[in-house]
């Protein structure tokens, strides 16, 4: 019988994710593991867009569509390479709307309506796809009229507590927390290389902190709260310490995954101890453990080191078109700096495939 790997832990704990689009390598996980959900974002999609195995793809959807414009080939390009990855998933795919339109509710809507119809185009139910908005006050109003819709979404590029609870009062299915900062994946001065990433990383509290909202909106209201999905892990560690605290699916690169599937399993070296997933994840909701209970009080990530949940669990962020969500996010510096960056890097994905249509569109003419 071969050894359990940390993989197989982190199974257990919580549903492990693919944040990678490329088939051949969620392919080559089978049977070892079935993924749940395949996420991506603009920067996966553009690199699968550029890949050898779906030029012929683009040459056929570009001849179709291009006097519809770039934004029509991508939408229809991006559900169809996501196709190629649905039955070698256990649940969604997930694609996110433009960032260049995070502050713009009607273009997110129109961008994820858009999707909805090429998924619908391509035989894939709204059961099976989920759409990533941008957590600003703008497009999850858009969320929020898209889950009234029956299009379920997630709330992305999601920092902090007010985000998360924006993303509740939209009706998200789920939120991405983003553990560490988009440029921590490129300038390693910028990652908190800790022992033990579930006390010491930095924003391991506002995971916490968030988890514990969601379970208190959910006792007080009775009404579902998003799952939270964990994102932006650098190494296997921090991955393990979403199952430690409590959260019900992470979403992990094709490096980290191949770091967990290769460490062999022992209890006796990890520094706590995640508990197997609920079948309902509000319900059942986990204890929190004690070592996790200072998190509560503190946010290294804020000027004054100080949480305030309760302020921010009853602050209704969606009115007027998301200001006090805005306002919120402004006033934590963290938070307000890791968002812009996270959307202009998503932008920049966005723009190189842009000048991949549009190139491709100048040649079919």
């Amino acid at each position: 019988m071969a050894p359990i790997t940390w993989l197989d832990k982190l199974e257990e704990q919580l549903n492990v994710d693919v944040d990678w689009m490329d088939p051949e390598y969620i392919k080559s996980m089978l049977p070892k593991i079935k993924f749940h959900d395949q996420t991506s974002n603009q920067l996966w999609v553009d690199i699968q867009l550029g890949h050898e195995s779906n030029a012929d793809l683009l040459k056929e959807v570009t001849k179709e569509l291009k006097d519809q414009g770039w934004l029509a080939i991508y939408t229809r390009m991006a559900v169809l390479m996501c196709k190629k990855n649905i039955d070698m998933i256990q649940g969604r795919v997930l694609l996110q709307t433009l960032p260049s339109k995070a502050y713009d509710t009607e273009a997110t809507l129109a961008h994820a309506r858009l999707y909805d119809a090429e998924f619908k185009r391509a035989g894939i139910s709204r059961d099976r796809f989920c759409i990533k908005i941008p957590s600003t006050g703008p497009a999850l109003n858009a969320a929020k009229i898209l889950q009234e819709e029956g299009i379920q979404t997630l709330g992305t590029a999601l920092f902090g507590v007010p985000q998360a609870v924006a993303c509740s009062q939209a009706g998200c299915l789920y939120i991405s927390p983003y553990y560490n900062e988009t440029q921590a994946h490129d300038d390693p001065k910028l990652w908190p290389n800790v022992k033990d990433p579930a006390t010491q990383h930095p924003n391991s509290p506002r995971i916490i902190q968030i988890l514990e909202v969601y379970k208190k909106l959910y006792k007080e209201t009775g009404r579902e709260q998003p799952l939270v999905k964990n994102a932006s892990f650098i190494s296997p560690e921090e991955a393990m310490a979403a199952g430690e605290m409590g959260c019900h699916s992470a979403t992990i690169s094709h490096t980290v995954l191949n770091e967990l599937a290769s460490r062999p399993y022992d209890a006796s070296t990890q520094p706590g101890q995640g508990e197997p997933k609920r079948e309902h994840a509000y319900k059942d909701a986990r204890v929190l453990p004690a070592r996790f209970e200072p998190l509560l009080a503190i946010d290294p990530l804020s000027p004054d080191n100080k949480a305030a949940l309760e302020e921010a669990a009853h602050v209704d962020y969606l009115a007027d078109g998301g200001k006090k969500l805005d306002e919120a996010i402004a006033a934590d510096p963290e938070t307000a700096k890791r968002l812009k960056i996270a959307l202009d890097l998503f932008t920049g994905g966005e723009n190189r495939s842009k000048e991949k249509i549009e190139k491709a569109i100048k040649e079919a003419s």
